[in-house]
């Protein structure tokens, strides 16, 4: 399986490990391949900036590729879909990492059971 990691899964699994669902885990360990969007790094930066999270995000990238995870960049084809979209979630970021888990196809793993009314992709622990 295929996976790709939202925003928070990535961000408990290396600032804090004992948040990250035993389910999630298991899936992050047991993924033929793992993803991590270029959105999530971006909304990362955006909330260490605000003062909302305490994290690095330049180590976080290095960290993330020596686990052998794979960026996923965003593509004009995740932001056109996004437009398609039901508004059942309004965070933007949200939005693109569901467009790209569709548009690729990934299989979507996340804590927000707002996510799991988008697709069948969508794997909520």
């Amino acid at each position: 399986m295929r996976l790709l990691a939202d925003t928070q899964i990535v961000y408990w699994a290396y600032y804090e490990p004992e948040r990250l669902p035993s389910a999630a885990a298991r899936h992050l360990h047991g993924a033929d391949a793992v993803y991590v969007s270029a959105a999530s790094i971006w909304e990362i930066a955006i909330k260490v900036k605000l003062g909302r999270l305490k994290a690095d995000p330049q180590r976080l990238v290095q960290r993330i590729e020596s686990a052998g995870m794979r960026e996923l960049p965003v593509y004009s084809r995740h932001t056109v879909l996004v437009a398609d979209l039901p508004i059942l979630h309004t965070d933007p970021f949200d939005r693109l990492l569901i467009a790209q888990a569709m548009s690729e196809p990934l299989h979507l793993l996340t804590s927000d059971s707002r996510m799991r009314q988008y697709s069948e992709l969508v794997i909520q622990v």
